[in-house]
């Protein structure tokens, strides 16, 4: 769907020219920052994943930090720590960068599970408990977190229950031929990204994910999506079916989707054009499915459930 909503076409358009030929890729993860949700980007190196992060941060007036996940990364190098002050004889807590508002966790899958789970309390709370003391993280407050495919050598897969924290799961691919031409004859532009002037600053934020929380969901809507779920829990193919998580996900994505188009009301192709980002990832196959195509068992799971008129 065509965004219709002019400040955000505004956003879209002006960090499209540092990401060339990946307007869907930008859309799905607006949709996901404006649904107050986190981002899991699983794509090989050197395809803008950075670029993506440090432009949504730019665009909207909103401090940024950055983690590059190591197999040596330690939960403290994420959070921070105490460190003792000779002079005032106390300790000192240090915040550490998950204490930006939007966090870019860089191969988060090749930090040990002692690490990721660091991010659990993070992302599912906006806090951390650090020796006892609990430290609310800043609003807004969003982690976007790179995956190289598990099949690459050093990586650790990510627990479900870091999975399901995730509201989306997508890949930036590569770039179309004619826009990685115009990539290589204007080459980096990096630098100019550090330099764009907000288009919003943070209460524009807030204000703008409060009004999407005011989009009318009909009893009509929630049953697909109940539908939806029931289909992934009692299908043959899946282990485990959609969580709660996973339908508050398809909820609060569906009407930052209808936000994004225009309306103030979801209709069902709001819902179903997501089902891919925000449901794939969620959901556990039976070891005998493994080497299947997981999008394409899901879609073809919940293709039959009648969609509301």
């Amino acid at each position: 769907m065509e965004v219709k909503n002019e400040k955000i076409k505004v956003i879209i358009n002006t960090l499209s020219e540092f990401l060339q030929g990946k307007e869907e890729a930008l859309k799905l993860s607006l949709i996901t920052f404006f649904s107050k949700g986190h981002l899991l980007i699983e794509d090989l190196p050197g395809l803008g994943k950075t670029t993506l992060a440090v432009g949504i941060a730019k665009i909207t007036g909103l401090s940024f930090g950055r983690i590059q996940a190591t197999s040596d990364l330690l939960p403290t190098d994420i959070t921070g720590l105490s460190i003792y002050n000779k002079q005032a004889e106390k300790f000192e807590f240090h915040p550490g960068p998950i204490f930006n508002n939007v966090v870019l966790v860089d191969e988060i899958n090749r930090a040990t599970p002692k690490t990721q789970s660091a991010l659990l309390e993070a992302m599912g709370e906006k806090q951390v408990t650090i020796e006892g003391q609990t430290y609310k993280l800043p609003k807004p407050f969003f982690v976007i977190a790179t995956q190289n495919p598990v099949e690459q050598y050093g990586t650790f897969p990510l627990p479900e229950s870091q999975m399901d924290r995730f509201m989306m799961k997508i890949s930036i691919g590569y770039p179309s031929r004619e826009a990685e031409k115009e990539i290589l004859k204007g080459g980096s532009k990096r630098e100019q990204l550090y330099k764009i002037q907000p288009i919003m600053d943070k209460d524009q934020v807030v204000e703008t994910q409060k009004e999407i929380e005011q989009v009318y969901v009909s009893d009509k809507i929630v049953e697909y999506i109940l539908d939806i779920a029931e289909a992934t829990r009692k299908s043959k193919y899946f282990s485990a079916g959609l969580s709660i998580r996973g339908t508050l996900a398809l909820v609060k994505t569906a009407k930052t989707n209808a936000y994004f188009n225009g309306r103030d009301y979801v209709i069902p192709e709001d819902v179903k054009s997501l089902l891919p980002y925000t449901v794939v990832h969620r959901v556990l196959l039976h070891e005998v499915y493994e080497n299947t195509d997981h999008k394409e068992i899901v879609l073809s799971v919940v293709e039959n459930i009648p969609v509301p008129a």
